[in-house]
This record gives C-alpha cells, sequence and structure tokens, in this order.
C-alpha cells in the first residue's frame, strides 16, 4: 500500500478529485457535505492500474485549516497538489507550498483541475515552476499525462472531476509517483501519530493514523504518551488485519486506555526519546530569512501533533526549542515551524497573502545540556553545525540530514546503546565497554589522559601499589569502571582493582625472564606458562609477585600470569561470541587451555569485563 495526501487552496477540487478517482466519499461530516467544504480530515482509497492500493488523506484547504492539512500531510511521503485551471495559483497554495518545503517533500505530482473551464497550461506553467523550484521534485514517466514537462520537473496532469476527463491519465501518473517513492523499513521502530480517536461499542478506543515504516501486530505492547498499551485489533483499509507494515493507513483498537488527542503517537517501547527540550538546525522558508528573526513563541509540528514552544536562538541557524509537552522525536526528525499570530479570519487587518509557515527545523539533539556558561550558547551552536555531516549543510534540505551514530558521539561523545537507540541512530557493532560507544577522537584523549592521572597518583602516593580505579573513573569523569578497565593498555595494567604503569625497578634478571615469557606470550597470549616453567625461567613467587606490582605481568589467578592488557583483549575477542556463553566455548575462542581459562573468565567477571550469570553462562558487561 502507499498513502499520498491532498494539498492545495481551498475549493480548487480536492474532495472532488478524491471521490473521482475511489468512488468513495471523502468528506464524513455532515456539515462539510452541506457546506461544500472540508473542515477534517477525509480518507479514501483505491486500485491502480499496475494493482498498487492507494490511500489518499483529504485535507482541507481553507487558511482556517490549516493545523488540520499539517496533521493529515505530516506523517505521508507524497502530495496531491491541486491546482484549478480557472483560478490558478492563489495564496492557499503558496502556504500549503512552503508547508510542504518546510516539511522536506520531496515526491509531488501536480494536477491541475476544472480544466473542462479553462485553459489549464498557464497554470500548469506557473504551478510547475514553483512546485519544481521549492520542493526539487522527480519526475518519472507519464508521456500521456505531462503537458510541456521538462526533465527533472514536476509531473503536471490537467483533468476534470466533472466530466472526467484525464482520470485515466492521473492514474498512470499516480502509478509512476507511487512508484519512485523510497521503502519503508518494516524493522523499523513503530511512530503512529494518531489523527482521529474515536470509542466502539463493545471494542473501547479506537485511533487511527498512517504508519510511515515499521510493523504493528495484534497483541503487541506499544507506548501511549510513555504509558504501555496494548494492540487489541487492527484494520487497514476497513479490512481486519493481523499484523500491518509501513507504508499503511491503519486502524488500531487499543486495550485499556482512554480516548487520546489527535497529535498523541503509538510507538515502539524503547524505540523513540520523549522529549520537551531539542536542538534544531533551522532551515527558513517563504519571508523568514534568518533564525533570529524567529518569535519567541511558536507552534511545532511534527506528524500530527501541534505543540507550543519557545524559541532560542543559539548561534547561526541553531536554536533551542523548548516543547509544551514531551513528544517522541528522533534525531534527523524534521519539524515544521509556525507563526501561530491571531486566528486566521479573525483579525481584520491581515494581509490574506500572509505566509505563517516560518521554516522547517532538523533535529540535531533530543539530550541537550543545561546552558549555564556565559557564551555556552555560541559554543553549542558552533558544536552542533561542526559535527554535522557535510551533506546536511545548505543549501540541502532539511529531509536529507543523513544523522547517524558518528554523528550522536561527534555531540555527545559518550552514549550508551540504548541511547543511540532512542536517538533512530542504532549502532550495528560491538561498543568499546560492554553497552558503551565513544567518539573516537574522544577515546584517544581518554587514553592519553588515563596515563597522565596514573602518572601523577603514582607521585602523590609512591608507597601505594597503583591507583585505584574507581579514583581514575572519578578523575576521568566517567559514568562506569568498566571504561576505565577497557582504556587500560600497555604499558599500563590492571592489577587487583588498581592501575599500575611500567616496569621500572625490577632487578635484571626479573626483567630478562620477563622480556623471555612475552616472546612466548606473543604467538598464543593466553598460554600462561605452566608453574615448572616460570620456575625455570627465575620467576619464583616473590619474582613474579615484584613483576605483577610493576605492571609487566597480570597475574589473573593463582600461580597463572599473562601479559598487562590481556584482559582487555581477552573480552573484545569474547564479545564476537555469541552472547551468553560457556567455558568451553570461551576456551576455544582464545586458545587456551581450562587450567588458564577459568580463572582468567573469573578475574575478567571481578574486573567488570564479563557478567556471570549461573553456573554455566557468562556474558560480555
Amino acid at each position: 500500500m502507499h498513502v499520498v495526501a491532498t494539498a492545495g487552496h481551498v475549493d480548487h477540487g480536492k474532495s472532488t478529485l478524491v471521490r473521482a478517482l475511489t468512488g468513495m466519499e471523502p468528506d464524513r461530516l455532515e456539515e462539510e457535505r452541506r457546506r461544500g467544504l472540508t473542515i477534517e480530515l477525509g480518507y479514501a482509497w483505491t486500485d491502480l492500474p499496475s494493482g498498487e492500493r492507494l490511500a489518499f488523506v483529504d485535507v482541507p484547504g481553507h487558511e482556517r485549516f490549516l493545523g488540520t492539512m499539517l496533521a493529515g500531510v505530516g506523517p505521508v511521503p507524497a502530495v496531491m497538489f491541486v491546482v484549478a485551471a480557472d483560478e490558478g495559483w492563489m495564496p492557499q497554495s503558496e502556504e500549503h507550498l512552503v508547508a510542504l518545503e518546510a516539511l522536506g517533500v520531496r515526491h509531488c505530482l501536480l494536477v491541475v483541475t476544472r480544466s473542462d473551464l479553462a485553459d489549464p497550461a498557464p497554470a500548469i506553467e506557473r504551478s510547475r515552476t514553483r512546485l519544481t523550484t521549492a520542493l526539487g521534485g522527480r519526475a518519472h514517466t507519464c508521456p500521456d499525462a505531462v503537458l510541456g514537462g521538462e526533465a527533472g520537473g514536476v509531473v503536471a496532469v490537467a483533468v476534470s472531476g466533472r466530466t472526467g476527463q484525464g482520470l485515466p491519465e492521473l492514474r498512470r501518473a499516480l502509478d509512476g509517483l507511487v512508484a519512485g517513492l523510497p521503502r519503508p523499513d518494516p524493522g523499523a521502530a513503530v511512530r503512529l501519530w494518531i489523527d482521529r480517536a474515536f470509542s466502539v461499542t463493545g471494542s473501547g478506543t479506537v485511533v487511527t493514523g498512517t504508519l510511515p515504516a515499521g510493523t504493528v501486530s495484534v497483541g503487541d505492547e506499544l507506548l501511549l504518551a510513555g504509558e504501555p498499551v496494548r494492540v487489541r485489533g487492527l484494520e487497514s483499509l476497513k479490512e481486519s488485519r493481523d499484523t500491518v507494515s509501513g507504508v499503511a493507513r491503519v486502524a488500531v483498537n487499543l486495550r485499556g486506555h482512554d480516548l487520546p488527542d489527535r497529535g498523541q503517537a503509538l510507538v515502539t517501547p524503547g524505540g523513540w526519546t520523549y522529549t520537551d527540550l531539542v536542538d534544531v538546525r533551522v532551515q527558513p522558508v517563504g519571508a523568514l530569512q534568518e533564525a533570529a528573526g524567529l518569535p519567541r513563541r511558536l507552534t511545532v509540528h511534527v506528524g500530527s501533533a501541534a505543540v507550543t514552544a519557545e524559541a532560542r536562538p543559539l548561534g547561526g541557524r541553531v536554536v533551542r526549542l523548548r516543547l509544551g509537552r514531551p513528544v517522541p522525536l528522533h534525531l534527523g526528525d524534521v519539524l515544521l515551524l509556525r507563526d501561530p499570530g491571531r486566528a486566521p479570519g479573525r483579525d481584520p487587518g491581515r494581509d490574506r497573502s500572509e505566509v505563517r509557515v516560518l521554516a522547517g527545523a532538523l533535529v540535531l539533539d533530543v539530550h541537550p545540556p543545561a546552558l549555564r556558561r556565559r557564551g555556552a550558547a555560541r559554543e553549542r551552536a558552533a558544536l552542533l553545525e561542526t559535527a554535522l555531516p557535510k551533506r546536511a549543510a545548505p543549501p540541502a534540505p532539511p529531509a536529507l540530514g543523513g544523522l547517524d551514530v558518528a554523528f550522536a558521539l561527534r555531540v555527545h561523545r559518550l552514549l550508551r546503546a540504548a541511547e543511540l537507540r532512542a536517538m533512530g541512530v542504532a549502532p550495528d557493532g560491538p561498543g568499546v565497554a560492554g553497552e558503551w560507544y565513544v567518539e573516537p577522537g574522544h577515546w584517544e584523549e581518554l587514553g592519553r589522559r588515563l596515563m597522565e592521572v596514573v602518572r601523577e597518583y603514582g607521585d602523590g602516593h609512591p608507597l601505594e601499589p597503583g591507583m585505584p580505579v574507581e579514583a581514575a573513573r572519578h578523575e576521568l569523569g566517567l559514568p562506569d569502571r568498566r571504561l576505565v578497565g577497557a582504556l587500560v593498555r600497555p604499558p599500563l595494567a590492571l592489577v587487583g582493582g588498581r592501575i599500575v604503569a611500567g616496569a621500572a625497578g625490577l632487578p635484571a634478571s626479573v626483567g630478562r625472564a620477563v622480556e623471555r615469557v612475552r616472546r612466548e606470550l606473543a604467538a598464543r597470549p593466553f598460554q600462561a606458562p605452566e608453574a615448572g616453567r616460570l620456575a625455570e625461567l627465575g620467576l619464583g613467587p616473590r619474582e613474579l609477585a615484584a613483576a605483577v606490582r610493576a605492571g609487566s605481568l597480570l597475574r589473573v589467578g593463582e600461580g597463572i600470569v599473562l601479559l598487562p592488557g590481556a584482559d582487555a583483549r581477552a573480552a573484545e575477542l569474547l564479545r564476537r561470541l555469541p552472547q551468553p556463553f560457556t567455558v568451553s566455548q570461551a576456551r576455544r575462542a582464545l586458545d587456551t587451555t581450562r587450567r588458564v581459562a577459568v580463572p582468567l573468565l573469573e578475574h575478567l567477571d571481578r574486573v567488570g569485563l564479563t557478567q556471570r550469570l549461573d553456573e554455566v553462562h557468562r556474558r560480555c558487561g
């Protein structure tokens, strides 16, 4: 299934066109049919010549209902833009276009209606030029339908909803439009923006919306306003379904929940970040030229939601938005910023051609830090601009942000896997320590700082055998001891919960013996020498203790010594195993014996690099 929304000036025939294409009545309200004016969102569907099923979200064109129009267009990937041949481009045509530009819509089909009443060519020429310039619309092959088309321009079809002229060509053009739409990911996290909610006797609460990606199934647990709800039943285009994948129009019967408002969303638990504070990069549209010109109070539109917000410019095009309520967002989401002003139609001095849509905004951070220091706002703006991928810089539209894990780590430097998933940038490889991911440059800098703080601690505490891991964690400002353990590399070593440095001060004979052990372990680093071999090399209990204190050897158990850093290297290899794993699986992965594997795993448990689950199984921490 595909979903397309209508757009265009009031009374240009959007609903008439949907009615002619589908044979269904998109105007649900008696008042709409009596007045001939769409007030609420309407829904209808049809089968295209290719066999593809296409659903329409019919939006109102009147200026009073811009918020309703945005609720319909927000979650939809493509639009059918309608202009009447006898009136041409009108004020609400422009406002709808500016809204589509701000939302980053790139898939558009121009339909010029009432072509039986006037020559459609002038309306096609002006409208196509305006749409192509603003949206960069994609052309697709439909020779009979395109009037004076040109490469890269928006396809245009002239029709008459009254006589049926051009409808076959329009159907073929719609086939071409949906064929060019990106294929959604059925495994993506669900975010179903609610555009209608009602109660059905015997069934309870039902919500409807456009599912852009992901999959919803009967029995799923989702979140609604942060609270868990259960999917009791599903319908798509009036047909009962056990499962529905995006893109689709879907009705969801919820178990045990009151009627929600339009603009709330059903989301996958852990798949989105609920936030009321975001940093965004503004892309001005319409009359707005600079982000600094934004009014302090705005209405923010995303999906079917319209949320009040306060704007604080940070520098350049970066703005901080404090939303009136938390909404589920990802990095790279596109928001529409609108000046609420006075209610349209109630301000006699208002220019009816004035466009109230101000800008699109690319979400750069859903967990921004507090800005307390003087100059912190400018520093924050500079960081975000620098972290952006080049393709997200102007003049690229907001929807092409391409934000990923690398961007999130450039901004935050250190994040858990769950935080990255909730930001919409799930990692695809192992972290540096368990679930922790760190920006590579910052990780290198932390390694250098660890060397310094261990050396300084040794100078200040000459009688202690090394720096406690917890003290190092505090000095580096790290949230987890495991990160400290993962940073330890030769010449540093982790010994008994302390970090020791260097082999200075060892007797020459011990140093030579340690070097021979190092050579023997080079090829098979986890084949610890037997006690007899250690004695043969001259490493008795006292010599081993001195080598361990100096950080030249790592004691993982009684009589079992390896090279410094072997524990971190072992943890890195064990992370590649299916989790959890057994001692036998670990022994094979490390190419060692049970004599070494058992105390080594117990050592890894103690330092937090592995976690014992039961008598048999462990997993990497």
